[in-house]
């Protein structure tokens, strides 16, 4: 169990300012950075890894400014002919199906903080005529002959490397430019594992339950490398906290990603100690030799390189009951390479 730590008030409106949760290095930077950028309207590029907390960071550079609008504009999500309409809305009758005028994203965001999530999935035709609304704060609805005018402040965020996409021209430079007038580069969470307590304990105040972890939880979940970032942590205290009364969670209530992972790192710390273990005995002097030979050597006096490979394989698996997907990580191979291995030993998947 660990001591309760300060949280951000609860409950949390979808559409109100965030707190950002924790006490370590990089997480005091990005506040100290939000505090600066908050007060003007200049753009702000959020780059790092899914599930870093890049739409928190908007919103709380944003509430400086709570009067006006917050439009989030979910890049990844517009697919096909309809991603303009959804940008800049049209009007009647202009394609099939548009019974009525509809007012774009772009409008509403007038006034305000448009956030343009996942911007590096936006197609290159759409990143031109965005390129304008920026510069001449002017755009015209799908099937109108008429100019609109929407002046909002751009927040834009990406897993992705930009000036990668640039160079393979898969993301226009010019708008590059454009956006990365303040860059913020959020850290993932297995950089900030001091985090992890305060996290948790956010998290189970906003569910409002009284669960607790074992100080062996906890230490696993500190261990963990967490590649869904925060949004699996917090993912994984749902899942837990939904499945168990409690009010004491153990490691057996961890979601199977964790439960994974500890296999593995036992697996390897076995490893590590066997291999410790024979590099101590073989130079001991107190070692007593044994005269006949451990395992059954060819006529040159060494293994086929794939019989020694077969023989590894087959102790992982042993090791892991079967478990063809703990012994893969083990292995440090993917399940298909194993599988493929299994197919040429003539060992039955």
């Amino acid at each position: 169990m660990f001591a309760a730590v300060r949280t951000a008030p609860e409950p949390i409106a979808p559409h109100k300012h965030h707190v950002l949760i924790g006490h370590s290095p990089r997480i005091r930077h990005i506040s100290r950075m939000v505090d600066k950028v908050s007060g003007g309207r200049w753009p702000v590029l959020l780059l790092g890894e899914t599930g870093t907390g890049k739409e928190v960071v908007a919103r709380a550079i944003h509430a400086a400014r709570p009067n006006e609008p917050f439009v989030t504009i979910d890049c990844s999500s517009m697919v096909g002919p309809l991603m303009e309409s959804e940008l800049f809305g049209h009007t009647k009758g202009s394609f099939t199906g548009a019974a009525n005028a509809k007012v774009g994203l772009i409008e509403h965001a007038n006034g305000g903080t448009a956030f343009f999530d996942e911007i590096g999935e936006l197609p290159l035709d759409l990143q031109s005529k965005l390129l304008r609304v920026l510069q001449e704060k002017e755009f015209r609805p799908v099937g109108s002959l008429q100019t609109k005018r929407s002046d909002f402040r751009v927040i834009a965020a990406t897993n992705r490397d930009l000036a990668k996409e640039v160079e393979k021209g898969t993301f226009r430079r010019d708008l590059y430019f454009r956006l990365n007038v303040v860059s913020l580069r959020l850290a993932p969470l297995r950089e900030r594992r001091e985090d992890i307590p305060v996290l948790i304990q956010h998290f189970l105040s906003r569910l409002e339950c009284v669960h607790t972890f074992t100080a062996e939880t906890l230490e696993a979940m500190l261990s963990y490398d967490w590649p869904g970032n925060v949004r699996e942590l917090e993912n994984c205290i749902q899942q837990m906290v939904a499945m168990n009364s409690g009010p004491l969670l153990h490691v057996t209530d961890l979601p199977s990603s964790i439960q994974n992972h500890l296999l593995v790192r036992k697996g390897q710390s076995m490893v590590a100690a066997a291999a410790a273990g024979s590099t101590y005995a073989a130079s001991s002097p107190f070692h007593e030799r044994s005269e006949a030979p451990v395992i059954d050597l060819t006529p040159m006096g060494v293994l086929p390189l794939v019989e020694v490979e077969r023989r590894h394989i087959m102790r992982a698996l042993e090791y892991t009951e079967g478990d063809r997907a703990v012994a893969a990580g083990l292995l440090g191979i993917g399940r298909t390479t194993l599988y493929r291995k299994l197919k040429e030993y003539e060992v039955a998947c």
